[in-house]
């Protein structure tokens, strides 16, 4: 086996990677030929799963025409400085694909279909092997495989999943998580209520770079779990008060530079108490990030000063695996091909609502 293809289609993003499974040594990044994707954004208000999935449908063949197109841009960037004869070379396309990987769960169930739907036409057109990947594990394998981490604790905080994984009796388990609402999706609808846009964590982050004003907001830890609704209710009330100026002129009491700031601060310091928890109870001395909100800065050194005051070592790729990617879906899909699992083309089932906790690693 040497190309896979992956395709991503868990929420906002329709992606699309080729890997060259056949690359060995240690730096496990050259395996990535290419890592196309197109996302839904807005200038205010959310993501609607409806017009996420019509999105989908929209920029696929693009997408994945895109990432075959650089795929062959490398493998010509690669061969030149191997000084390789590129004229007895040929332009790979989706017939010299050996594996297509997709991811079937979880996820927006519209959003996952769509996914799903190309990579078994890609198949049955050009008679292909097919395998459906869980999105979370997907995370957590390119964040090993990319940062040489043996056994870590994944902090695990995107959209709607925040989760703290680790491996234990075969099984990845979830040794918390949020009760109510993912990280994510409390950081972009806080940026909704404030009118940003989404997606709303990166200008969220970019918010709170202007302020150093903490103001007190609710904590909601119990025991290895996190809450974000209660905080996320204070932070729209405090949106909303009002106070006088010394010319008499109502104004907003808090300044959304330091509401945003303070909702980072709450809810990282929540994170990393959970992960710095499940560090102890696991007895393991890694930590990796995954997930889009991992992308954030502020984040990323919070956890990196509690690894130091452990003697931990603290791992995290970069940010475009971090985020929703199709290389981790090809990955992961090799990783459990290599290993016998297979999956029937007449049906590449999608399950919304499977748990990482519920699949069983047999690779």
């Amino acid at each position: 086996m040497k190309y896979v293809l992956g395709i991503e289609s868990t929420a906002h993003t329709f992606g699309a990677s080729v890997i060259d499974v056949s690359k060995d040594g240690k730096d496990k990044s050259k395996m990535i030929l290419s890592n196309v994707r197109d996302s839904v954004t807005t200038t205010k208000g959310g993501m609607v799963p409806n017009k996420a999935m019509e999105h989908h449908v929209e920029v696929c063949d693009e997408v994945i025409n895109k990432a075959l197109e650089e795929a062959n841009k490398k493998i010509e960037e690669n061969n030149k400085i191997n000084k390789i004869n590129l004229k007895k070379l040929k332009n790979i396309s989706i017939k010299d694909i050996d594996l297509i990987s997709f991811s079937s769960s979880p996820g927006l169930g519209g959003c996952l279909r769509v996914g799903a739907i190309c990579a078994r036409t890609l198949s049955l057109k050009n008679k292909i092997p097919i395998i459906g990947v869980n999105h979370c594990i997907a995370h957590l394998e390119i964040g090993k495989i990319l940062t040489n981490a043996k056994d870590p604790v994944l902090l695990y905080c995107s959209g709607a999943n925040t989760q703290i994984i680790a491996f234990e009796g075969d099984k990845y388990r979830i040794f918390g998580e949020s009760l109510d609402t993912g990280i994510g999706n409390f950081l972009d609808t806080f940026a909704r209520d404030m009118e940003l846009g989404f997606p709303g964590g990166p200008k969220i982050e970019k918010l709170a770079l202007l302020s150093k004003n903490y103001i007190e907001l609710p904590y909601s830890v119990k025991g290895m779990d996190v809450a974000f609704s209660g905080m996320l209710s204070n932070l729209k009330e405090k949106l909303t008060k009002k106070e006088k100026d010394k010319n008499g002129n109502e104004i907003r009491k808090y300044k959304m530079e330091d509401l945003a700031y303070s909702a980072q601060e709450t809810a990282f310091a929540m994170l990393v108490e959970v992960a710095e928890r499940a560090m102890a109870h696991c007895e393991k001395k890694e930590l990796l990030l995954g997930g889009g909100v991992a992308c954030n800065k502020r984040l990323q050194a919070m956890c990196k000063i509690m690894c130091d005051e452990r003697r931990a070592k603290f791992y995290c790729p970069q940010n475009d695996v971090l985020i929703d990617n199709a290389v981790m879906i090809a990955w992961l899909g090799y990783l459990e091909y290599k290993s016998g699992i297979r999956m029937d083309i007449d049906t590449c089932p999608i399950d919304p609502y499977l748990r990482t906790d519920e699949v069983v690693v047999g690779w």
